[in-house]
């Protein structure tokens, strides 16, 4: 018998301890010394939306995502120009009658004044730590094909209305392509950009996308207790899709896509009530509290259930973060989210700082690395999608 399955009720106690109480054996109620300091935020300037022709829905959605990278492609941030730096801001919109537009975007005139060599440039992008040395030997074929567990399954069932219901549990959310997403305002969704678009096109399933809530069953749609004892599984309310944006990064045509732009924003058609999670640029992992990442998701071993994990960064680059975190197909999407501190605030604070993507075979210095991999939400990625949920620059800086 499986250890969730054995010690499911001490997994949710675990689960719950770890995300609610003060976690003094790793975290303090003071600023680290080592504070992050916030990069500059660039404000973007739209132009008019271009009409393109209308999708073929004509991709399959891929759940098991899974590339490859090298040396090169691993330090492919570090070498971006001034016109790559426009460039990765254009992005694609998706309306629900099936119709679509390109938006270009230009820096604001002060921020294109402040990048004036590659210093400035690098102000975009977070600074990538050293690559850490791995004692791993090169992967055998057995556990190619037990990719995105490493060892004992760490992962909890999230269960209950007192978890469910609770943030930040209650920030997850269902994606009708089979993928997870994360709520981060009162209409907007998260999720990876694959689980609507291959590359080249949209995916069948993104004609008539929709996002789904997950309900107890212990309440009713009008949110009252029923009279009968409560089923295993969820209920889910469906909610549909207005508008559906994707970076220009990850449209890349006939050339391979890259995990560094896997993500999307889907619009809903109408406001929820739940608590949706805050939004930041991705520290280094130095600056997370424990070090740890955290993320919740619909796992495909898991049908109908909400699956929550956490585990530390292994390794970063400019674009995406390493690590070790549990996962099967149906957890991509996932908002990938952190104890990041708040100046503000004054405390330790969850925030959202990547998007589960896949899986990754990483070749650095003749070394074959297996890592479970989220697209990291650098400034420029910060600041495209706060322009996506707020329509504006005003609302868009760190914090």
């Amino acid at each position: 018998m499986l250890r969730w399955q054995t010690l499911d009720l001490a997994h949710h106690c675990l689960a719950g301890l770890l995300l609610l109480l003060p976690m003094s054996f790793c975290l303090t109620v003071k600023a680290p010394s080592h504070l992050f300091q916030h990069p500059h935020i660039p404000s973007l300037v739209p132009h008019a939306p271009l009409p393109l022709s209308r999708s073929h829905f004509s991709a399959k959605a891929q759940l098991d995502f899974t590339t490859h990278c090298n040396t090169s492609c691993f330090h492919r941030g570090e070498d971006v120009d001034k016109e790559h730096l426009t460039e990765q801001l254009a992005f694609e919109t998706l309306y629900a009658d099936g119709s679509r537009t390109l938006t270009t975007v230009d820096l604001d005139n002060d921020d294109v004044d402040n990048v004036n060599d590659d210093e400035d440039i690098a102000n975009y992008i977070v600074p990538t730590p050293p690559i850490r040395k791995s004692h791993k030997s090169p992967p055998s074929f057995h556990k190619r094909m037990r990719r995105q567990i490493y060892g004992a399954d760490g992962r909890f069932n999230i269960r209950g209305d007192h978890f469910l219901l609770d943030y930040p549990f209650s920030t997850a959310v269902r994606i009708s392509t089979g993928c997870t997403g994360v709520l981060v305002s009162q209409q907007h969704v998260l999720t990876a950009a694959h689980c609507v678009h291959d590359g080249k096109d949209y995916v069948k399933g993104a004609r008539k996308l929709r996002v789904g809530f997950l309900i107890p069953p212990s309440v009713n749609v009008n949110g009252t207790r029923q009279g009968q004892a409560p089923s295993k599984k969820p209920l889910v309310r469906w909610v549909r899709v207005k508008r559906t944006r994707v970076p220009k990064g990850w449209i890349q045509g006939p050339q391979d896509v890259s995990m560094d732009f896997d993500y999307a924003l889907l619009e809903l058609r109408w406001p929820h009530r739940r608590p949706f999670m805050r939004l930041a640029v991705a520290p280094s992992s130095d600056d997370l509290a424990g070090k740890r990442i955290h993320f919740s998701g619909f796992d495909s071993d898991r049908p109908g259930e909400l699956v929550y994990r956490f585990c530390p960064v292994e390794d970063e680059s400019n674009d995406l973060i390493y690590q070790h975190c549990d996962a099967r197909p149906g957890a991509s999407g996932s908002g990938v989210y952190g104890r990041v501190w708040d100046d503000a605030l004054e405390r330790w604070e969850r925030k959202v700082i990547g998007i589960f993507s896949g899986h990754q075979w990483l070749e650095i210095n003749g070394e074959n690395r297996d890592y479970n991999v989220a697209v990291r939400f650098t400034p420029l990625k910060f600041a495209q999608i706060c322009y996506w949920v707020h329509g504006n620059r005003a609302d868009c800086s760190q914090d």
